[in-house]
């Protein structure tokens, strides 16, 4: 049985208490046997795996591989996680690199077996990839009891790494916009309607960055990598998510507190 993950209220209120204990919950929970014994029987069996073959082979190994980048859900689309992996992403052409979302392209660029000598190999491989999977894992738990709070987890991390990473904005936003949960976590901190997904991706990529420069003071995703931007943006998607499912009474009092934070 796993640690279930405590969130004892919704909204700002949860968030933040989830903010000073996710330190003591999360080594809980990644310490809890279910998660464990995941981890272990990866870390003792990946070396082996020089295929994407044997991978999907081994649903043990592909709960963790595919849990490591939020995929749990394709467990069972064997043969198209082993046509992800095997064309791997060098080609353009290749199936990851055409799909929207860049989450298929981030596991094949992780194991390589397109390469021909794979990554499963290396010493830190699995350390690095149980890492992502503990961290998908206790997002998961929370979003059991909470989506919002589940999401604003995964996007402060994922989005921290992003802000750190050398790639261009450019190339930085439109990987945001390929990856669903940090996409839907822009579009509400934003305030953008759901229609917005159907216009040209360039007019997309400006308003996205004209609307972060405006609403919460970013020229460049790189100042995420700042506490109090970073804090500012998850506050902006809570809150407005709470917009989104509260009384109307209550959506005013939240909308007053987002104009009261710019």
């Amino acid at each position: 049985m796993s640690f279930q993950p405590i969130l004892p209220a919704t909204g700002l209120v949860g968030w933040k208490f989830l903010e000073r204990t996710q330190a003591a919950q999360t080594k809980a929970f990644n310490t809890s046997p279910t998660i464990t014994r995941d981890t272990e029987y990866f870390a003792d069996r990946i070396a082996d795996i020089k295929s994407a073959e044997d991978l999907v082979s081994d649903r043990r190994l592909m709960r963790v591989a595919l849990g490591a980048f939020g995929l749990d859900d394709d467990i069972n689309n064997t043969f198209f996680i082993r046509k992800i992996l095997e064309e791997g992403t060098l080609d353009p052409g290749s199936l990851a690199n055409r799909l929207a979302d860049n989450r298929y392209a981030e596991l094949a660029k992780a194991f390589s077996f397109d390469l021909g000598a794979p990554n499963t190999a290396l010493s830190d491989f699995a350390s690095g990839i149980i890492t992502k999977y503990n961290a998908h894992q206790f997002e998961l738990a929370i979003g059991d009891q909470d989506q919002t709070m589940r999401l604003a987890l995964n996007a402060k991390r994922e989005l921290s790494e992003l802000a750190g990473s050398d790639d261009s904005d450019r190339t930085r936003w439109f990987q945001i916009m390929g990856n669903a949960p940090l996409r839907e976590v822009m579009e509400v901190a934003l305030g953008l309607p759901d229609s917005f997904a159907q216009i040209d991706l360039d007019q997309q990529l400006q308003v996205f960055m004209e609307k972060a420069e405006r609403q919460l003071g970013i020229d460049s995703l790189s100042d995420l990598t700042d506490e109090n931007t970073m804090g500012k943006l998850i506050e902006r998607y809570i809150l407005r998510s709470e917009v989104q499912t509260s009384s109307l009474s209550d959506a005013g009092s939240i909308a007053l507190i987002l104009l009261g934070s710019g």
